[in-house]
């Protein structure tokens, strides 16, 4: 049986709670730890602590708690099938690199899909204590309250994000980008975290946000709030998004921002 509103409020508040634990969990070895250390994974530059790994353990102990037959990937290496229908997404710190460096620009993200359509979500930001969530057809809020993408409609004036991967070729490719479409725009930012990103879209702190090669729990979350809070999402193309190619923006620059990348 497909959710209902009621079954979407629900899944958003167990992804609100959890993301909150975690993050909260991460945010406190954060501090307490005077120099910090971890595992790589794809390169050199990508990073693994083990708050990453403990924050995911503690979302994945609660699912499999009080949704048993749900499926669940995480980046830590959860793979759990299912029978539900359901899925969630977990990314435990999303923006290691800065919770390394102890900038503040790192989240815990939190979604869950029925039948491969996202229905809920939650961004917690740590060190901002700023919690973002949505539902699919309920909107989207920061701490609670109603948010909004920006009113934004001249390129030449939008604030773009943006974000590298951590191949040396993929950030080749993503550099390019960067460098053909700064001159057309206000001012590009990368905050090191697409969760964060995609909510700083979704609150109107950024005008648009682009990026090359996601992982399907980098953006799962950070996506459906951008949407729910009016952005307009979609691939490079025009269609719909997905991890590898994602632009969410206000819906007054999203085709200029969508021409702009596409004529690179």
């Amino acid at each position: 049986m497909n959710p209902t509103a009621t079954d979407r409020a629900t899944l958003r508040a167990l992804a609100e709670r959890l993301s909150r634990e975690a993050g909260t969990i991460a945010l406190h070895g954060r501090r307490s730890t005077i120099r910090m250390g971890g595992d790589t994974k794809s390169s050199r530059t990508d990073v693994v602590t083990e708050f990453d790994r403990a924050a995911e353990a503690h979302i994945v102990g609660e699912l499999r708690r009080l949704r048993p037959l749900d499926a669940i990937i995480g980046e830590e290496g959860t793979a759990d099938d299912g029978s539900s229908g359901y899925a969630w997404f977990i990314d435990p710190i999303d923006g290691t690199t800065n919770f390394v460096y102890d900038q503040p620009a790192w989240s815990c993200s939190i979604a869950v899909a029925y039948e491969g359509e996202m229905q809920a979500g939650a961004v917690f930001v740590p060190p901002m204590n700023e919690m973002f969530t949505a539902a699919l057809g309920a909107g989207a809020t920061r701490d609670g309250a109603a948010i909004s993408a920006s009113s934004q409609t001249e390129l030449a004036l939008a604030l773009v994000g943006t974000g590298f991967g951590y191949r040396a070729e993929t950030r080749r490719q993503q550099a390019e980008f960067l460098t053909e479409l700064i001159a057309r725009v206000r001012d590009i930012r990368r905050l090191g975290s697409a969760a964060v990103d995609l909510c700083m879209v979704a609150c109107g702190r950024l005008d648009a946000y682009y990026e090359l090669h996601l992982n399907a729990w980098d953006a799962a979350a950070g996506e459906l709030i951008a949407r729910e809070a009016g952005a307009l999402t979609s691939d490079f193309d025009g269609g719909r998004a997905r991890p590898e190619q994602l632009l969410a923006a206000a819906p007054g620059v999203h085709q200029a921002v969508l021409a702009a990348i596409r004529s690179i």
